[in-house]
Formats: structure tokens, C-alpha cells, sequence
């Protein structure tokens, strides 16, 4: 009996011991289970971003907000959506930009609200260097040159001659503008402040006005453009032939900087660029007949061959560091006479 005792108490502690032991095993298996399932469903661990820290676009990503941006550091760039209002009975009118090469030509059309649309255009028309030796035979040369304007649709009057100020005191733009005024036209010479604010006339879109600004790079200086207080302010800097005064990369990038810097924090948010220059950069890419390009960084036109070029992006390049602004947008459209034409009454 004791024998039966002493096995049926083995049992059941075997039994006890058994049930304790599975117990365990099977509670520990589902908390280990369910903290599996907590850990499929949560979040992963925050990373920061390669720029946080960064606060430019703090506001933005506040408010949701999206704007038309460039990616400034690969060759990708977003398009600048914008359709500017089209001319209602415009009149035609024509301009021509003596230039120390050549000539640029304009036709546009024109509306009593100073909305315009280009007609035609002529780049880089030169009648200087093409034999013209003697007075006769400039006046012949633009004698051709008008008829096709005339030829086009402009009046006679409204043909508008204007002197760039980097051109003003060529030999060759000198005597053209003597054999015009012989013809009764007369040869409106603009200063390179004048030139900045007539720039701003036809590149800046109404709807920028308050946070945008304007750059004309050209040949024989830049001209910098935004509003304020109503008013425009315009300066002036190197052009992209810098190069041939001997002046160096860096002294004409540290003092671009230094004079940007003038431009207000609220108007950089986008920077709206013409100029011979950024035409020659511009045009590896555009898309079609498109009216605005939005240009790369500045290090991602590293393959351009022309110094004038090559000098114009270091001016921008140095705008650019300056001003923090990450969108730059080519008007093909623009030039600074069509702001000429824009100040003319009727």
C-alpha cells in the first residue's frame, strides 16, 4: 500500500510540474508572439533627412504648400508653369537693340494694358561688319533692314531704335546711330540702371512682383533688378566678358556676392534671368518652343565650351550661393528694349 502511495504522489508531482512547465512556455510564447505583431505595426525609427536642419522651406512643408522648385544638385530640373495673358487688339511695334556686335530685333504686339506677345525676333544681325565702310552704305544696309520690319506689319513710326549701354561708345554703333538720326529716326541711348529697370518691365510676371527678382547677364555687364517700395531697384555688376579685362573667376564671383546680397530675403523666391549668356546654357535643354527654361545648378553646365559662356555661369553661380534662391527661370521671350516699348505712350 505504502509502494501504491509513494507512485500515485510521483504522479501526480510529475503531473503538477508537467502543467507548471507548458504553462510557462506556452504564456512566454504568445507575449513573445504579440510583441512581434506590436513591432510589425509600428513605425519605423525616425531618420533625419540629409538636410534636416535645414529651415528654407520650413514654412512650406508647414503649410503643405508646393512650389515649383529646381533639384540643384543633379542634372533634373521641374518646369515653370506659367502662361503670361495674351494681347487683346494689340498694336504691332518694333524694336531694334544696337548691340556692339550687331543687332537684336524685335516685333511685338502690344495692348492698352501693356500685355504683350513676341511676333518676331532677329539675333545677332550685323550690319557693321558686313562691308559697310561708308555712310552709304549703312544707310543702305538699314534701309534693308527696316523693310523687313515694314514688311512684317510695323509702321514707320513705330520702329524704335535703343543703344545698350555696353554699346554706347562703339565706333560702329556711333556712326549707325548718326546715319539714323539723317533718316529721322531717333536712337534712344539707356543707361545700364535704365537697362535693369526696362528688363524688369517685361520679364517679371505681375504675380511675382513680391517675391522675385531679375538678372540680364550680359556681355558687357549684369544688371539686377527687383521692387520695391513701389519703385524698381536695379544695380549693376561684371558682364560675361570679364575675362577680357584680365579679371579673374574669383574676384568677379566674391564681388557678385557681396552685391547681391542687397536683395530683400521676401523677393528670392524666384530668380528670373535673360542674357546672352544663359541663352548659349539654356538652349542644350530646352523642351520644344516653350517660353520659360528652368535652368540646372550652375556646376551642371560644366560642359560649355564658349568662355563668354563659362563666365556667365560663374556670375550665376555666385548670384545663386548668394541669394540661396534654388529656381532660376530663362524667358526666351524678353529683352530689355521690349521694357523700352512697354514705357511708350498709345
Amino acid at each position: 500500500m505504502f509502494s501504491r502511495l509513494l507512485i500515485v504522489v510521483a504522479v501526480v508531482a510529475a503531473a503538477f510540474f508537467a502543467f507548471q512547465y507548458f504553462t510557462g512556455k506556452m504564456g512566454g510564447g504568445n507575449s513573445a508572439s504579440t510583441e512581434t505583431e506590436r513591432n510589425e505595426n509600428r513605425p519605423a525609427p525616425y531618420t533625419p533627412a540629409p538636410n534636416e536642419g535645414d529651415n528654407t522651406n520650413a514654412d512650406n512643408n508647414a503649410t503643405g504648400e508646393n512650389r515649383t522648385t529646381t533639384d540643384k544638385t543633379s542634372n533634373s530640373v521641374s518646369g515653370f508653369n506659367f502662361t503670361p495673358a495674351a494681347p487683346v487688339n494689340g498694336k504691332l511695334k518694333g524694336v531694334v537693340e544696337l548691340g556692339a556686335t550687331g543687332f537684336n530685333s524685335f516685333v511685338v504686339r502690344i495692348d492698352n494694358q501693356k500685355n504683350w506677345q513676341l511676333e518676331k525676333a532677329e539675333f545677332g544681325a550685323s550690319l557693321v561688319y558686313e562691308n559697310m565702310a561708308t555712310s552709304a552704305d549703312i544707310r543702305d544696309g538699314l534701309k534693308r533692314y527696316i523693310a523687313r520690319m515694314l514688311d512684317f506689319g510695323v509702321a514707320p513710326k513705330d520702329i524704335h531704335y535703343v543703344t545698350s549701354s555696353g554699346a554706347a561708345r562703339e565706333e560702329g554703333v556711333q556712326k549707325i546711330s548718326a546715319e539714323l538720326k539723317k533718316m529721322g529716326y531717333v536712337v534712344n541711348p539707356v543707361t545700364a540702371e535704365r537697362e535693369g529697370q526696362l528688363a524688369l518691365l517685361c520679364v517679371l510676371p505681375e504675380a511675382y512682383k513680391e517675391d522675385a527678382f531679375v538678372v540680364d547677364i550680359g556681355s558687357s555687364n549684369t544688371k539686377i533688378s527687383w521692387m520695391e517700395g513701389g519703385k524698381i531697384r536695379s544695380m549693376e555688376t561684371y558682364g560675361s566678358k570679364y575675362f577680357q579685362n584680365g579679371t579673374s573667376d574669383e574676384k568677379v564671383y566674391e564681388d557678385v556676392k557681396k552685391l547681391v546680397v542687397q536683395i530683400p530675403q521676401n523677393k528670392r523666391q524666384v530668380g528670373f534671368m535673360i542674357g546672352g549668356a544663359v541663352f548659349d546654357a539654356v538652349k542644350t535643354h530646352r523642351t520644344g518652343k516653350e517660353r520659360y527654361t528652368v535652368l540646372k545648378a550652375p556646376t551642371d553646365y560644366s560642359g560649355l565650351k564658349e568662355q563668354k559662356t563659362k563666365s556667365g555661369m560663374n556670375i550665376y553661380r555666385a548670384i545663386q550661393d548668394a541669394t540661396g534662391t534654388d529656381t532660376f527661370v530663362f524667358d526666351w521671350d524678353s529683352n530689355f528694349t521690349i521694357g523700352f516699348l512697354l514705357t511708350l505712350p498709345g
